[in-house]
């Protein structure tokens, strides 16, 4: 919610040229809190997990298919990185288009607040499913991926700098033993939050503009109010609110990102490799048995 506010706050405005709500990161959750209710703080959670479970399971799903069979290795068994980043890109497209009418609805749901402290278009769903018959009856099926050409190059090179960074460092920290002498949760807990961190640094311009394009208002046409494509979106916003403002929101958007990150390749590095032992003992009792 923080971060969504903060990177619609000024949209096309240059610096001094709007009310500054939100002051920082911590003053926005303060403000919010006071205004909205401490419960608006959690606004679009529903389609928010809705949403990582779609994005997450498609391109984890689509990366640990490629894992097996070795696509993200070079032939001396190395990671690569050009390997890897295709793989992970390419995963993260499909993951956030799949994932991208419930990205829509979070959005709209966490932008609407007391007209005090509004920032953006204020879209009125009463809910999450409110949203999504809304938007389908106005707007039709494809009403419903409006703002996915800024969700795919957002997630894309969110993804790929998220599980380069994180394999690459993986890699460094077992072959180096810089932090302990053998495999361990602390090498992949410390390469986690630095492709968090990566994630971070080259995902929030993206993360930016993709907010901008899924909350603006349209038209009866369905056209948008404020940008006609994502060249549009990237162009305006440079124009009037320069670099800094495809940074609006780095805090909140690394605080949620980084986090995220660690728990998630964690997790997901911990449920592998009690995949492959089940494996390998099914593997042995059919050999036992036969």
């Amino acid at each position: 919610v923080v971060k969504t506010r903060m990177q619609l706050q000024g949209e096309l405005r240059a610096k001094g040229q709007y009310t500054r709500h939100y002051r920082n990161f911590f003053h926005a959750f303060y403000v919010i809190g006071k205004t909205d209710g401490i419960l608006a703080l959690q606004k679009g959670l529903a389609p928010a997990l809705i949403h990582q479970v779609l994005l997450n399971g498609t391109r984890l799903g689509i990366y640990q298919f490629a894992e097996e069979r070795k696509w993200h290795l070079k032939e001396n068994g190395n990671v690569s990185l050009a390997n890897t980043l295709l793989i992970s890109s390419t995963a993260g497209a499909v993951g956030a288009y799949t994932g991208s009418p419930l990205y829509l609805v979070k959005v709209h749901l966490q932008s609407k607040s007391a007209a005090s402290i509004a920032v953006g278009y204020q879209h009125q769903h009463e809910g999450t499913l409110h949203a999504l018959r809304t938007i389908y009856r106005d707007h039709g099926i494809l009403g419903m991926w409006r703002g996915a050409s800024g969700a795919v190059p957002r997630l894309a090179v969110g993804s790929a700098s998220q599980l380069g960074t994180f394999y690459l460092c993986k890699e460094y920290l077992e072959t180096s033993k810089l932090l302990t002498e053998e495999k361990s949760l602390i090498n992949t807990s410390a390469a986690s939050f630095l492709g968090g961190f990566a994630a971070g640094v080259f995902m929030t311009p993206l993360d930016v503009i993709s907010t901008r394009l899924y909350n603006q208002g349209i038209d009866a046409q369905g056209r948008g109010l404020l940008y006609s494509s994502y060249i549009d979106c990237v162009r305006k916003v440079w124009a009037k609110e320069g670099l800094l403002g495809l940074y609006k929101g780095f805090v909140p958007c690394f605080a949620r990102i980084g986090p995220h990150t660690m728990l998630c390749l964690v997790f997901w590095d911990l449920l592998k490799d009690g995949q492959k032992v089940l494996m390998e003992r099914f593997e042995q009792n059919d050999k036992d048995v036969s």
